[in-house]
């Protein structure tokens, strides 16, 4: 089994197999990763060394490439464009200590039903979507997440609801577009 024992940041290399990690998988310095040939590798790197989207993985004699890329997981995104909601959305969530991926005018989490819950009942609108998860690091966190972009596809809904507010098209962490809500 190939033992992948470092980051490469040294230019442009050929890649010889991705990787294909969710968040959890990219916060271990020490596993075992099933590459997209189908083969196993070892990953060994310093302890507390955090993987992003796009990092580059070596072998000790700096022959065989691995390109780390970010799952989809199935999350939960707010659009919203009442920044108090947001930012009152954050809060609870945050006060909950879920990872939170932030936007200026939106947030996204792991899929969860009760915290959809909390969160319509505090006036979002929580959409489900396929999406690679790229929460903020904790404060105390050295090792900073890259921000990756998705593609997607156009979505729309239809709802009814009793207060104004305005409706724009929202991207989704995925880009794909919804409609706003808050």
């Amino acid at each position: 089994m190939i033992r992948l024992v470092h980051k490469h940041h040294d230019g442009a290399v050929q890649i010889n197999a991705t990787a294909v990690l969710d968040f959890d998988a990219r916060q271990k310095s020490r596993q075992r990763i099933v590459l997209d040939s189908g083969g196993a590798a070892g990953v060994v790197l310093a302890r507390g060394t955090t993987l992003s989207d796009g990092d580059v993985l070596t072998d000790a004699d700096r022959l065989f490439f691995v390109r780390i890329v970010a799952a989809a997981e199935s999350l939960s995104y707010v659009h919203c464009v009442d920044r108090l909601l947001l930012n009152r959305i954050c809060y609870h969530l945050g006060n909950r200590h879920v990872p939170l991926q932030v936007h200026a005018d939106a947030v996204a989490y792991r899929h969860d039903h009760v915290l959809d819950a909390m969160v319509t009942g505090l006036g979002g609108r929580p959409q489900f979507c396929q999406c690679a998860f790229h929460p903020e690091p904790g404060a105390y966190d050295q090792h900073g997440h890259g921000h990756g972009h998705g593609h997607g596809h156009e979505h729309e809904h239809e709802h009814e609801h009793e207060h104004e507010h305005e409706h724009a098209a929202a991207p989704l962490p995925d880009g794909s577009l919804t409609r706003a809500h808050g």
